[in-house]
């Protein structure tokens, strides 16, 4: 295994092209923030315009709230509950397409050297589902075609994401490995917040009059974000080189690549196990913060009668503190270590995620508090999970682990939205599946805590 490899050369990359590479954050993201969490899923696929005119009929005067116990039994909470459940288990069988081809994909892409031509062809993918969804009209027949629409749109993103993440050691050096990862993030956090209040700005000047009948304000939105989408892609695909193939990995066909990575695997358990460990328990609670963010919207406009505006605000609240959060933490852990922040975070998560679903009846302020407080805490995990890779990584291996570890991130992608899904079908109300995300990130805390050990620094780190 040589410390050196053809993508890390020394040669540094040009401003331009580092640049370029982190603008893909920015091009992504309205699809995470917009079609996922804050807008298209959560306001139109799981709203009423999906239900029966009958039982949408039913709140007309929008005076039901499904997080009250005396509302949850109603038909219409009931129906939306049922909408909220079926999307679930198709991001549930999303998590397992992404589990059987990403790790697979990035690995290929790896050895053969067309990381780039990955991202390229995952992007015009993703842009061409987010086209789809124009022909995603409010009524239940549609339901199912939009779900797919965004689960073939999610599967793409996932897939050009592990090799746009691989492509971070080709655009940087390790002295600025932070500075450029951070790059990225910021750009992905601001681009969020910037394509939300487009959206908010358009509801609010009501479409310039525009005919928005028939759910066509929204399909207009996903038209808005594949548009995006492209546009903002365009200098990765100008201006950033297909990184040379590595030649400590081995060219393998498809199938065989599971062999190799189960080998890999093998490997960090026998000469690296707290590595291992890591890998394991980060991609479980990642999931779980993954669950957050892409239920958050539903549980605000489903269960707490967030309206349109509301839940959009509250998208721009969370990235902005999520945002600043991170910045803050980023101090921390050069304190106290990444170790202590990520335990920190993740029982701040639970505990948050405890008091939105206990104290639930008591309104909209309650999510509002619990909501800030998880936003606050998701950022720091993420950024100090890798900050903790990198401590626990000998340097000969940090492309390699880190390369497992966008892989095993998406081994666990199933468990947030099956028990978010089964939690609603046991209980039959959508706030349950609260619980089923506090279990996943409780899962990852408790195996941090109990395998992971704070690291000791080498002479390397």
């Amino acid at each position: 295994m040589s410390e050196t490899t053809p993508a890390q050369t020394p040669q540094p990359a040009t401003k331009r092209t580092v640049a370029s590479w982190a603008l893909w954050d920015w091009a992504t993201q309205p699809f995470n923030s917009v079609i996922l969490t804050f807008v298209w899923v959560s306001l139109y696929l799981v709203s009423d315009a999906f239900l029966p005119d009958d039982v949408a009929a039913q709140n007309a005067d929008g005076s039901l709230v499904c997080s009250q116990t005396a509302d949850a039994g109603t038909a219409y909470c009931t129906g939306l509950a049922e909408l909220s459940a079926n999307y679930g288990w198709v991001t549930f069988a999303t998590g397992i397409i992404i589990l059987l081809l990403a790790p697979v994909l990035g690995q290929q892409a790896d050895a053969r050297g067309n990381k780039k031509r990955w991202v390229v062809i995952g992007t015009a993918v993703l842009a061409l589902f987010q086209f789809a969804m124009f022909f995603v009209y409010s009524d239940p027949q549609f339901f199912w075609f939009g779900a797919a629409a965004v689960a073939f749109g999610s599967v793409a993103s996932e897939i050009a994401g592990v090799s746009y993440n691989a492509m971070l050691f080709d655009v940087s050096t390790k002295k600025t490995v932070g500075r450029v990862s951070g790059l990225g993030w910021g750009l992905g956090y601001i681009g969020g917040i910037v394509a939300l209040l487009i959206v908010v700005a358009l509801t609010e000047l009501n479409w310039f009059g525009m005919d928005v009948s028939d759910g066509l304000a929204y399909r207009y939105i996903a038209v808005g974000a594949a548009v995006w989408t492209i546009v903002f892609s365009i200098p990765f695909v100008l201006w950033v080189p297909e990184p040379a193939a590595r030649a400590d990995r081995p060219r393998v066909g498809f199938f065989r690549s599971y062999a190799v990575l189960a080998r890999d695997l093998g490997s960090l358990f026998r000469d690296h196990r707290q590595t291992f460990w890591f890998l394991i328990s980060s991609a479980v609670y990642r999931d779980g913060l993954a669950g957050i963010f892409a239920f958050g919207g539903i549980l605000a406009a489903v269960s707490f009668g967030f309206s349109a505006t509301e839940v959009m605000i509250f998208g721009v609240a969370l990235n902005l503190v999520a945002g600043v959060s991170t910045i803050i933490a980023g101090r921390l852990d050069d304190r106290f270590g990444p170790r202590a922040i990520i335990v920190a975070a993740l029982a701040l998560l639970v505990a948050s995620g405890l008091f939105i679903f206990f104290f639930r009846e008591e309104g909209k302020a309650i999510f509002w508090i619990g909501g800030l407080i998880l936003s606050a805490a998701v950022g720091p995990a993420q950024a100090s999970s890798r900050s903790l890779l990198t401590h626990m990584t000998p340097a000969s291996m940090q492309g390699e682990v880190f390369g497992l570890y966008a892989t095993t991130g998406r081994v666990m992608s199933f468990l947030s939205p099956w028990l978010w899904a089964a939690f609603i079908g046991w209980f039959g109300a959508t706030h349950f599946g609260i619980l089923g995300l506090i279990i996943v990130v409780a899962l990852g805390l408790l195996l941090t805590l109990v395998f992971v050990r704070k690291p000791v620094l080498t002479e390397a780190d």
